[in-house]
């Protein structure tokens, strides 16, 4: 299953709670796969850490191909976590073993139709997208910027500068989902 929508839309808090509601469910985060800030910084896309040319889409899918045969696998499959207070991928720090039944991912991209992103709806069984009115979504992202560690004035600037951009490109892609919460 995968909950995809705009930055600040719900979808951690949405994947969390599903995932308490279900028996041996796990949630993967797409975060993990932001690439380091190093190589962004190499790259010349560091100040739009976030867009969908800052993840390592191939891995990302790879380790969703990996997923779909977990169950014959008989060994768990580790994917990356991530820090925000660094705002680096960890990698190995989930481990999904064999006995769980449902790994609800999230993120950003799951149902953008460009740059290799295509490739990971059909690996889901079930997509959501999470909606949340934009004046609730600014504010608990700009919540959220503070709360790992940027000042008001630097929280705001990111929110509405690359955070906006990738909500802008991420709003349209919501109406392929199977279904939409809107959040609260």
């Amino acid at each position: 299953m995968g909950l995809a929508g705009e930055p600040g839309a719900g979808k951690s808090t949405a994947a969390a709670e599903l995932v308490d509601l279900l028996p041996a469910a796990r949630v993967l985060p797409m975060d993990g796969f932001h690439l380091p800030q190093a190589e962004l910084t190499q790259l010349g896309r560091r100040e739009r850490m976030g867009a969908p040319d800052t993840f390592d889409v191939d891995g990302f899918v790879a380790l969703l191909e990996r997923l779909r045969d977990l169950h014959n696998s008989g060994a768990p499959v580790l994917a990356p976590g991530f820090d925000r207070r660094v705002e680096e991928p960890v990698p190995g720090q989930l481990a999904l073993t064999p006995e769980l039944r449902c790994i609800v991912v999230e993120g950003n991209y799951l149902l953008l139709d460009q740059g290799g992103w295509q490739r990971v709806a059909p690996l889901l069984d079930l997509t959501v997208g999470v909606v949340l009115d934009e004046a609730t979504r600014l504010e608990r992202l700009l919540a959220r910027h503070v709360a790992f560690g940027k000042t008001p004035e630097a929280a705001r600037a990111w929110a509405l500068g690359p955070d906006q951009a990738n909500a802008e490109l991420i709003a349209p892609t919501l109406a392929r989902a199977d279904h939409l919460l809107a959040a609260g």
